[in-house]
């Protein structure tokens, strides 16, 4: 089993669709299911509403999901399952109080050196810990040995005791911390491979430790992907528009688009433009560079361009606002000019909308627009450019930019036959 494991915090970051992605290849090729675990446990900071938003933008990325779970329905599990390492020795109630652990963590900054847990509750007596009437956490025991893993994409990492620390499992709430969640978590869903970012490298030897700590066998794979960085050289943070998978969609990026880039990026594949299908049949988390990525928005837009030419015309017109394959191919003629579909969709709108002319053009463009109104079909745009030249006598220069104007809006762009091939059927309401 394979799990994705998004907060119901704010906007889906691309890095979390990417994990999200490389999870839903992964159980593809290794024919495990994947389950979506919502990590709400953390109620203050929830949004009411994203967990549902994650959902419809996994749907609408071709992520498919064998179940949904959400992390808060298995609390009793953690509550438990603190108090069997309390019972067995493994933890310890810590009854330090914030303002005490504030002022060690100023010294340790002060001094320079990462805080440590000074273990200073680790050996409290029994009565002690029953007659202490404050507030107390849950600390897991320092482990004894360093623990190791093999990264699928860092290759072997080691931790030693010092830098796992002591730390809170269970707050004084009695919630669990994240790293106890996600451990019992993946215990419970019997997870065998866990992708995330880079970001989350540091929790793993102790969610680790915490598996070892209650006697659990298996061992889990871990692959953390290199970070993505803006154009600055920096983690893409909120700030940036192009972190939001909501941003990208709404500025008109196709999400196949956004899937090969994701996948794309970072990465030794087999070819540059590719459905996600195509990528489960050769993906190999082997070849994707351990240094960070940098988030490129022109070669984005690149390929957006190449998906939006390989779409199938009918498909493309809804995008655009219309269910007509000619408008489809009418908004590819712009491809030249335009990357997105909101781009395109704006072209189209100009289409349709009243025709702002020069000075120069103004008078040949009324004169041929009160002809068109009343004009017959025509079937080929010779025979069009024909009617217009023998109705107005208009011809040339002034000919070819008026026409050009009423039927795009605009003194350049598509050869004129080619947009009359797909706007013929429409001329009277474009030229209205």
């Amino acid at each position: 089993m394979l799990r994705f494991a998004p907060s119901p915090t704010g906007d889906m970051h691309i890095g979390n669709l990417r994990v999200a992605i490389f999870n839903y290849i992964l159980s593809k090729q290794r024919n495990e299911e994947l389950l979506i675990r919502i990590e709400d446990s953390d109620s203050a900071r929830n949004i009411e509403g994203k967990d549902q938003e994650i959902l419809q933008i996994l749907d609408l990325f071709n992520i498919e999901y064998k179940d949904v779970i959400y992390q808060s329905a298995n609390l009793r599990f953690h509550r438990a399952l603190a108090i069997d390492l309390l019972q067995r020795k493994m933890a310890f109630n810590c009854f330090c109080s914030s303002d005490k652990l504030d002022n060690a963590r100023e010294l340790a900054k002060k001094e320079r050196r990462a805080f440590r847990y000074d273990d200073s509750c680790t050996h409290l007596s029994a009565s002690q810990s029953i007659d202490n009437p404050n507030p107390f956490t849950i600390r897991i025991q320092r482990a004894k040995n360093r623990v190791t893993f093999k990264d699928l994409i860092k290759g072997d990492m080691s931790f030693e005791p010092e830098d796992i620390d002591s730390f809170i499992i269970m707050r004084a709430q009695k919630l669990p911390t994240y790293n106890f969640a996600c451990a019992v978590d993946d215990m419970l869903s019997d997870i065998s491979l866990v992708i995330r970012g880079e970001d989350h490298l540091s929790n793993t030897p102790k969610q680790i430790h915490i598996r070892d700590s209650l006697g659990y066998e298996k061992r889990v794979e871990y692959a953390h992907l290199p970070i993505i960085l803006n154009d600055d050289g920096k983690k893409m943070s909120k700030r940036d528009d192009a972190s939001s998978v909501k941003w990208l969609l709404s500025e008109g990026f196709l999400p196949s688009a956004i899937t090969n880039y994701l996948i794309l990026i970072g990465n030794r594949c087999k070819e540059e433009i590719f459905e996600l299908d195509d990528a489960i049949e050769w993906f190999d988390l082997n070849n994707i560079s351990k240094s960070p990525a940098k988030f490129d928005i022109d070669m984005l837009r690149h390929i957006n361009n190449q998906h939006l030419r390989a779409m199938q015309s009918i498909e493309l017109s809804r995008y655009v606002g219309f269910a007509d394959a000619d408008i489809g191919e009418l908004a590819k003629l712009f491809l030249d000019e335009c990357s997105t579909t909101k781009e395109l969709k704006l072209k189209i709108e100009a289409v349709f909308a009243p025709k702002v002319a020069s000075e120069e053009f103004a008078l040949s463009v009324e004169k041929i627009r009160q002809v068109l109104l009343d004009a017959p079909y025509f079937e080929e745009f010779d025979e069009f450019k024909k009617f217009v030249i023998d109705s107005t006598s208009i011809k040339g220069k002034q000919l070819f930019k008026s026409l050009r104007i009423l039927l795009s809006n605009s003194e350049h762009g598509p050869e004129l036959s080619d947009i009359y091939t797909h706007t013929k059927n429409y001329l009277k309401e474009i030229v209205k």
